[in-house]
């Protein structure tokens, strides 16, 4: 497990060293209670975290969204001595509020998360990695942009906020709570904010072209 911790962790030392190069915004890893949080997969910026990951004091992310793809939030350090810190029956888990600031020309009409193991790979029904999987604890996900989620464990661990939309400028705070089973050093949160229905931008008078 240590070798391929190191491995990981060399290649996103190397992604972030090319995003540099390549003159992408891309903050160095951060670390707050146990966990380490990385934006170098690019199109968004990490602006801080904090917290713990209890549901009392949940690890706060704050993140500028500035690209018009999907923002890979990459996690480091659930393993099992982690614990779980929700207190659910999932060998480790941790309650995660992220902040993410619209700096994208588009009006977001919803908020899609999804968990993978393998980068590219969707997390399925048995792998251990989810949001909390058969627990009520920490739920329902909530978020002061969005009045609705929708949770789905197949074909892939997502969830969906909708119900509202975020323009240009504003910020989005979600809460949600991620488990494991089968913990595993690194993984990902991959975020993709939606554009919204040609409806309802006819309906908006004050958006932004």
């Amino acid at each position: 497990m240590m070798k391929t911790m190191a491995a990981r962790r060399w290649i996103i030392t190397l992604i972030a060293a090319a995003g540099v190069i390549a003159g992408t915004a891309i903050a160095e890893p951060m670390t707050t209670g146990g966990l380490t949080f990385s934006d170098a997969y690019g199109g968004f910026t990490i602006v801080s975290v904090s917290g713990s990951g209890t549901l009392a004091d949940p690890f706060v992310v704050v993140e500028e969204i500035t690209g018009p793809t999907s923002a890979v939030l990459i996690i480091e350090g659930l393993v099992p001595a982690f614990g779980n810190r929700v207190g659910t029956l999932h060998h480790t888990g941790f309650a995660l509020r992220k902040i993410a600031h619209n700096s994208t020309p588009f009006i977001w009409s919803f908020m899609e998360f999804e968990l993978q193991q393998d980068f590219g790979v969707s997390s399925d029904y048995l792998d251990g990695l989810s949001f909390g999987q058969g627990s009520t604890t920490g739920k329902p996900f909530s978020s002061d942009r969005f009045d609705d989620f929708r949770e789905r464990d197949e074909p892939a661990d997502r969830i969906i906020f909708d119900g509202g939309y975020l323009r240009p400028g504003q910020s989005a705070v979600f809460d949600i709570i991620i488990t494991d089973t089968t913990p595993i050093p690194v993984f990902f949160l991959v975020q993709q904010p939606n554009r919204p229905t040609v409806q309802l931008l006819m309906d908006d008078d004050e958006y932004i072209r």
